[in-house]
């Protein structure tokens, strides 16, 4: 795998507009890096096609005007297979990013069905293997099947992480040397001044933290993020010391997670606040952020806490926090579902932060522009290479 190289963009190959296809189904981190991506491909001056299905969520409200915005008409990725396939065959664009497996397996088939040769790029920010463990072999197998039938057909990958991009190259026998690793375009000009404004939350405020400690997490409220295993481990601190617990964010798990706080006696102590739609002041504002995820992809939430200089402290999860955190050198790795070790790791983290501008330097590479750089020199390399081809 390799990470691909910044470089300037000759206008003189770039390609005309980028076109993009995506699904819009909410206002999660994928929907939130695919903005922040397409709005750092306008400030460089590209003009993007931005196809969707499922076009749901606050975020197409926030699109720039170098963004054309086309519905697909169709709520899944395999409805859009005809729309998008006469998108290609009558606008012929030199390259398409699909964002997201579904995506890139619909337009796999569209490709097939338009009779145009417009290389593909697919963007994937799952560890696929991770997702699926937890699932009988059967399903397992009725995913990766149809993966390893459209993978090997698509020109270029993008994996957010080495551990996706290994994860990919195994579960779809996809060549290594077709898959570029790209960080996330987290750090935003935005980022900043969002974080700057004041948290809502009144244990959050200076006067009250600086009296007790304040542990975040955020994401949904699902299996995937393992929030009974964060709520176990604080339950573990707190009966050795004074402190605060709150989770942001929404989704099936909530009433089980709040039984369990409940049943654990906590519930003066722990708060689920629900979607926040500017979680940053949140994050700024923790004394330490904590990832109990069982995978991910590259977290997107724990890049943000440590651009806001916050300590951190993650699960040892497939794939990303590794990478992220060095192997444990910016924040404590610790193994999935494990309280105990979750526990210590957040005591150990409270008594001796790392330095804010450490943290912030750790991850000075997953900007906006750096990103988009990246990306758009992958796409213009493919439209050369196709015109070349042809």
């Amino acid at each position: 795998m390799r990470l691909h190289p910044v470089t300037a963009n000759d206008p003189s190959a770039a390609t005309a507009r980028i076109t993009v296809f995506a699904s819009f189904s909410g206002a999660g981190g994928v929907e939130r890096m695919l903005m922040n991506l397409l709005r750092a491909f306008a400030a460089l001056g590209r003009e993007v096609d931005l196809l969707t299905t499922r076009t749901e969520g606050p975020h197409l409200r926030e699109l720039p005007a170098a963004i054309r915005h086309i519905d697909l008409g169709s709520r899944h990725s395999a409805g859009a297979i005809a729309p998008l396939a006469r998108h290609l065959r009558r606008h012929r664009p030199a390259v398409l990013l699909a964002v997201k497996d579904r995506a890139g397996r619909a337009a796999v088939r569209a490709r097939q069905l338009s009779g145009v040769a417009t290389p593909i790029l697919l963007r994937l920010g799952t560890n696929l293997s991770g997702a699926l463990a937890h699932r009988h072999p059967a399903r397992r197998w009725l995913r990766y099947a149809p993966i390893r039938w459209s993978y090997p057909r698509i020109e270029r990958i993008v994996a957010v992480s080495e551990g996706v991009a290994a994860n990919t190259a195994q579960i779809a026998r996809y060549p290594h040397d077709r898959i570029s690793v790209i960080r996330n375009p987290v750090i935003t000009a935005s980022l900043q001044q969002q974080a700057r404004l004041a948290c809502p939350h009144p244990w959050l405020a200076a006067d009250a933290r600086a009296k007790t400690p304040v542990i975040v997490g955020a994401g949904r409220l699902e299996v995937q993020k393992d929030f009974p295993t964060l709520i176990n481990a604080f339950a573990a601190l707190r009966a050795r010391r004074t402190a605060r617990l709150v989770i942001i964010g929404d989704g099936g798990w909530r009433n089980p997670l709040e039984r369990q706080v409940r049943e654990l006696g906590l519930g003066d102590d722990v708060d689920l606040p629900g979607f926040q739609p500017n979680p940053y002041p949140f994050l700024a504002n923790a004394s330490v952020f904590a990832l109990s995820s069982r995978w991910e992809g590259s977290p997107n939430v724990l890049t943000e806490a440590m651009a806001l200089g916050t300590p951190v402290v993650a699960t040892d999860c497939p794939s990303g926090p590794r990478e992220l955190l060095a192997d444990g050198r910016f924040g404590p790795l610790v193994a999935m579902r494990d309280a105990c070790a979750l526990a210590a790791a957040l005591e150990q983290t409270l008594d001796a932060p790392l330095d804010a501008e450490v943290l912030r330097g750790a991850v000075r590479e997953y900007t906006d522009e750096r990103s988009a750089r990246h990306y758009l020199a992958l796409l213009d390399e493919l439209a050369r290479g196709a015109n070349r081809s042809r």
